[in-house]
């Protein structure tokens, strides 16, 4: 194989491992539309993602018999796609959850606090092993749980918190007055 073989080859499997990248990354981001009912995006989603596995596929089909290296970069392509894919997801934070706090002191302190941050609180009364507690119930967008996490941590250090998945929402609630984190504070500033 001469040099310009070798790298036509390498130019054609960089093709292919970028756009294969690109395939299934935004594959990745479909399903969770999917899974997050957002049909629409799923839809424009869906399209890019064939559109750009057709002329993946159909390149290396015309190649494959030729240059079976492609298909070590189609392979590290789909493998890299994931990974991107989740990684994109991750940074847009799509959804909503629901953190649970129970605290046995500075709960109505907790309470007051993230209400005059714009935070809906739902307090109860509860009982545990060591006396009464209190338990909140917070709703808040995927990419503010962290602040959240931190803030209770500050009023209540040994407060005990879970976090999962808000399925179904009756209605969103948003905080009153939308705290400043993430890129939308760089947006909000003038």
């Amino acid at each position: 194989m001469d040099f310009t073989t070798m790298l036509h080859v390498l130019f054609l499997g960089l093709i292919v491992f970028g756009a294969r990248v690109i395939d299934v990354s935004l594959g990745t981001l479909r399903t969770i539309n999917i899974i997050y009912g957002r049909a629409k995006i799923a839809f424009i989603l869906g399209f890019l993602e064939t559109f750009v596995w057709v002329y993946v596929i159909a390149t290396i089909l015309k190649y494959i018999a030729q240059y079976p290296v492609l298909g070590v970069f189609y392979a590290l392509g789909f493998a890299t796609g994931n990974v991107v894919g989740v990684a994109i997801e991750k940074k847009l934070a799509f959804g909503y959850m629901l953190l649970r706090v129970i605290a046995m002191e500075s709960a109505d302190t907790m309470a007051s606090s993230l209400r005059d941050e714009g935070y809906r609180v739902t307090t109860f009364a509860g009982e545990g092993r060591d006396g009464p507690v209190t338990m909140l119930y917070i709703v808040c967008q995927r990419c503010d749980l962290g602040d959240l996490i931190d803030r209770v941590k500050v009023i209540s250090p040994n407060a005990f918190y879970m976090a999962e998945q808000a399925g179904s929402l009756s209605h969103i609630l948003r905080p009153v007055s939308q705290p400043t984190t993430s890129w939308r504070s760089i947006l909000k500033k003038k």
